[in-house]
């Protein structure tokens, strides 16, 4: 088994068609499909089926399509730093980011700039779970995430701690009302909340407050997505708890903030990498703009 025929097979399995994959890899059918069969038959298991129009992995060809993905990944990593020695800092920064934690990022994207103007930017928004999803499969550099998550495959710089807070519809709080509420006043409004598609997140925390007050709250909707739940708030669908940096100035008008009198409910949230794979120049010195009034985790 060489190089060319790893890469031939991790095409027709990412392809799901030797069609597609002999198309991507601007070579004919026959040839593509005789190297997968020299493969199996080298290896002495069958690699991909056929189902119907679609070529799908057997249990054998899991294996070696995971293996490969490493392979690669390792090999491009090496190609990087290798093109990267003794030059300039360039190239492509991907940076994902949890909606709700970009307060951090663009004055450090601005400062960066400056000093390095070859560098380019790619930006993926979602939440934790899948920001770390996007760090395992590469396809982002570093992310900025809410926890809590599974930390063990990421190295991490901490930052500084935020309050949640609760917003308002505006006609819901008249001029005369105290700028605070309790978390009894919280448990029978309408409460639309941010809900981390997979794996525990700030749902859990907010409802775990709750239950520490002895109290149920009215929970009318769940979204992942800052934003949405705020313009429904100004919608007066209901009222969120929420981390206090996820209100920008586009969402100021239509809502009321107040804290929260009986509860301290914190967010926190990191900067985090993969342990295990080379990390560009750029990526350093973008993460170097987190040091100093934060302390990094290895």
């Amino acid at each position: 088994m060489d190089m060319r025929q790893l890469r031939y097979f991790h095409t027709i399995a990412s392809e799901g068609q030797i069609t597609r994959a002999a198309k991507k890899l601007h070579m004919a059918q026959p040839p593509l499909s005789q190297t997968l069969k020299m493969l199996e038959d080298e290896l002495g298991v069958t690699l991909l089926e056929r189902n119907g129009r679609k070529m799908e992995l057997t249990e054998a060809g899991i294996v070696l399509y995971k293996k490969a993905e490493t392979l690669f990944h390792s090999l491009n990593e090496a190609v990087v730093e290798v093109k990267e020695t003794g030059k300039g800092i360039k190239g492509r920064l991907s940076i994902g980011c949890v909606k709700s934690c970009f307060s951090f990022i663009p004055e450090r994207i601005s400062k960066f700039r400056k000093q390095y103007p070859n560098v380019t930017f790619e930006l993926r928004e979602g939440d934790s779970f899948r920001l770390a999803e996007q760090l395992y499969s590469r396809n982002i550099d570093l992310a900025v995430v809410r926890l809590p998550l599974e930390m063990r495959a990421f190295s991490s710089i901490s930052l500084p701690d935020e309050n949640y807070v609760a917003v308002l519809p505006e006609s819901w709080v008249n001029e005369n009302s105290k700028m605070t509420i309790s978390m009894k006043e919280l448990a029978k409004t309408p409460l639309l909340l941010l809900l981390r598609i997979s794996g525990v997140g700030q749902y859990e925390i907010i409802i775990d407050q709750f239950k520490n007050h002895g109290l149920k709250p009215n929970v009318i909707c769940e979204c992942p997505d800052a934003d949405m739940i705020l313009e429904l708030v100004t919608e007066e669908i209901g009222a969120t708890v929420i981390p206090k940096s996820a209100i920008s100035n586009l969402h100021q008008s239509g809502i009321n903030v107040l804290q929260i009198e009986d509860a301290n409910i914190v967010s926190q949230s990191s900067v985090i990498w993969l342990k295990d794979r080379y990390l560009s120049k750029s990526a350093h010195r973008f993460i170097d703009l987190f040091h100093g009034e934060v302390k990094q985790i290895m």
